[in-house]
This record gives C-alpha cells, structure tokens and sequence, in this order.
C-alpha cells in the first residue's frame, strides 16, 4: 500500500533521531496558489552512518555503511491549507556485510542485523489545513511521535524512517490543553516496500490527550487502539495514564521524574493478553550534569505487553535485544549520566534486565554516547554491549554517524 520511486539517488538525541526539516517551519502566508508554491521551501538533508555488529553465536561480523538521503518540500500556507512531500534514498557505501532484516532471498542472513535496507520511498506525503481555530487537520502519509515515543514513534534511529498512512488532528482551542487523535490505516515500516515486512495494514485509532496547566506537573492519558490487519494475533488495546515535571530546586538545579502506568488487553483478533506497564524514573540536573535512574516493567499475563509501533531502539538499551517482549515480560532497572564537555554531548547508561516471570536473569548492558554540532554537520559516536545471562547472546555494536541539513 506504500508509494515508492524506483529510481536511485547515488531522533531528542537519546533516541539518535535528527528529524528533517520542513514539517514544522513557520512560511508568510501565500495570496495564491502559486505563490504557495513559489514560496514554499525545499530541504536537504544527508546522513551518513557507519553500523558494526558482533555477536555471539553468528561467526561473521556486520559491518553496514549507508548513506540516507532526505528531500523535502513544503509549500507556503494558503488560507489555512499547505502541503509537504518528502524522498528518501538509503544507498550502501562499499559493499554490504550485513543481514538487512528484509525477509528477502537477498538478506544475507551469515551476518548480524542491522535493520537499513537500501531503496527509494516517499517518507511523507500531506495535507494540512490549519483553518479552525487551534487545530491542525492533516491526511496523508506523516510522521506520528507521541510523548516520549514509548508506544507510537518513528523509529527515527533507522535510515528508512516509520511512517502512518492516514488521518490526524491535534486541537489546543483549551487553556494547557492539548488533544491528539489520529487514524491509521497502513503503517510504512522500516524494512521498505520491497519486504513482505514493509507494510502493515491496520484499522488504529491514536487518542493523546494532555494538560500543563499544574506547576510541577503535566498528566497525560491516551488510549491507542491497533487492530492489525497483517497480523491480527498482534492486535491489542493499550489504556494509560502519564505524569511528568521538572521542578526547580535552585539556580542551576532541577529535578525531573515520570510516572506512568498502562494496561494491555486484547483487541478486535488479538491474543488473549491482560499485562501491565509500570514506569517511574527521577532525575537531577545539576550544572549541566544530568543523572537519572529509573524502572520499566512491561509485565506477562498469557501474553506480554508488546510496543508494536514504538521506536524500540530508545528503550530497554541500544544493542536492540528487546525490540519484542520475551514470553514472560521484562523488567528494566538504569541508570543514566549525561553532560557536555568540550562542546560534545556525552552520554552512558547501564541497565539490568530480567523477566517479569520466572526470575530469569536477562544480563546487563553499557550504552556510551558523544556527539557534537559544528554548523550544520552534527557528529555521532555510539556504543553498546550487551553482556547474556538467561536471553539471548553476548552482542557489540557500534556507530559512527555524520549528518548535514540545509
């Protein structure tokens, strides 16, 4: 259901994802529809990255290097409506030493994987009307991130970004309120049009909705709906409630916490499930030195609590080994220091993860980060290693990444 061109083209930085440019520029407002066009703006952006994965357990190691090319157009706003059109190309540098996690014939499975498969897509493709007071109406193809990406994302890491065919409509016409509901009829996954994985038809229904008008505190409920059409046992109903500040404690010095709890149960054809989402982090920001520590349970009642549209790669560690839930859930116990030196924004995380049932240790892992901004060049280096327990094995990986928007 996806659209695609044939022809080659030679995400907050926790979640690794720079988004492009266009979709939120502020344009003067066009007095025709031509002038909507000549005014509009177009955008380049090109990312280049570096992925090496060695695990255990698959002899050869992978070594991926791709480039992604983004453009992008955006037409000025004519009474109320505008439009946005935006061409990806992922193209491999060299040769390809990874398993590209397509499901093709031509995946070469002998290497570990990394989830960037070469082709050329439309990202995105919309409408937008902007004409009724405090609300944007928007249909087509589109980026959807809602709150911190936990369970609706982009998976903005990945050279071919997610993005959902359909409706959408925030409202903000309330005082420190802010209603997002969208409706979905096909998800454009990560693998490209070419894999029987690219493509996700479903029937969802996204409500977000927000309040900031308490001092030390923004709650947010949302109930996402996902009835999936290719894969119906996946299908579930997630209901929930999140509660985030960032109080001042002085000059210099804050403190900031999330609270969030959500139950799981099945939908339309899905599996039988009733499991919980548990989360509580509490951070200090001292001086420009952030430290953070925090719990995620995604619990196991017959089935686990599953994040089928998330941007999984921010979350439970960057070696990627709980994009799915194991059978009898997970528990995620971190801790994260953060802070720049020298200009460079420097981060690392440890995390100790076990089951949810049946006390089985899943391991540990370290997550290193650093990257910098020279101009409109932004410099990135990543590492993660994932120590095995009881799941899956011993893996390394790491990334170098260079990326220039205009």
């Amino acid at each position: 259901m996806g659209l695609k061109c044939r022809a080659g083209i030679t995400g907050a930085w926790l979640m690794g994802a720079v988004l492009a440019m266009g979709s939120s520029m502020v344009l003067a407002e066009a007095t025709s529809i031509s002038q909507a066009v000549t005014g509009g703006k177009a955008g380049l952006d090109l990312r280049y990255r570096y992925e090496y994965v060695d695990q255990d357990g698959i002899d050869k190691s992978a070594g991926a290097s791709t480039l992604r090319t983004r453009i992008n157009f955006a037409t000025a706003p004519y009474r109320g409506f505008g439009a946005f059109v935006e061409a990806d190309d992922v193209t491999v540098i060299g040769s390809e030493r990874y398993n590209n996690a397509t499901g093709l014939p031509s995946a070469k499975t002998q290497y570990p994987v990394v989830a960037d498969p070469d082709g050329t897509e439309i990202n995105q493709a919309w409408l937008s009307y902007a004409g009724l007071d405090a609300t944007t109406l928007k249909f087509g193809r589109q980026r959807i991130i809602y709150d911190n990406a936990r369970f609706i994302g982009n998976v903005g890491w990945r050279q071919n970004e997610q993005t959902y065919d359909g409706f959408s409509l925030s409202n903000s016409s309330l005082a420190d309120t802010t209603l997002n509901y969208a409706y979905v009829y096909n998800v454009n996954r990560i693998f490209g049009e070419d894999s029987p994985n690219g493509d996700l038809d479903t029937k969802a229904h996204f409500v977000n909705l927000a309040y900031g008008g308490f001092d030390l505190v923004k709650i947010t409920g949302y109930g996402y709906f996902l009835d999936l059409e290719d894969a119906p046992a996946a299908s579930n109903k997630t209901l929930g409630l999140r509660l985030t500040g960032a109080p001042t404690l002085s000059e210099g010095t804050s403190l900031s916490y999330a609270l969030e709890y959500a139950r799981q149960s099945d939908y339309e054809d899905g599996s039988n499930i009733g499991a919980d989402y548990w989360l509580a982090e509490l951070g200090l920001n001292l001086g420009g030195l952030q430290l953070l520590g925090g719990y995620e349970l995604l619990g196991a009642d017959d089935s686990a609590f599953s994040t089928p549209l998330a941007t999984g790669h921010a979350f439970n560690g960057w070696a990627d080994k709980f994009l799915n839930t194991p059978a009898n859930g997970l528990q995620d116990l971190y801790l994260q220091l953060g802070g720049t030196l020298a200009g460079f924004k420097l981060q690392a995380v440890y995390h100790d993860f076990s089951a949810d049932k049946g006390g089985d240790d899943y391991g540990s892992e370290l997550d290193l980060l650093a990257a910098r901004k020279f101009g409109d060049v932004t410099l990135l280096a990543k590492y993660a290693s994932y120590n095995a327990d009881e799941f899956a094995t011993d893996t390394d990986k790491l990334w170098l990444m260079a990326q220039v928007a205009f």
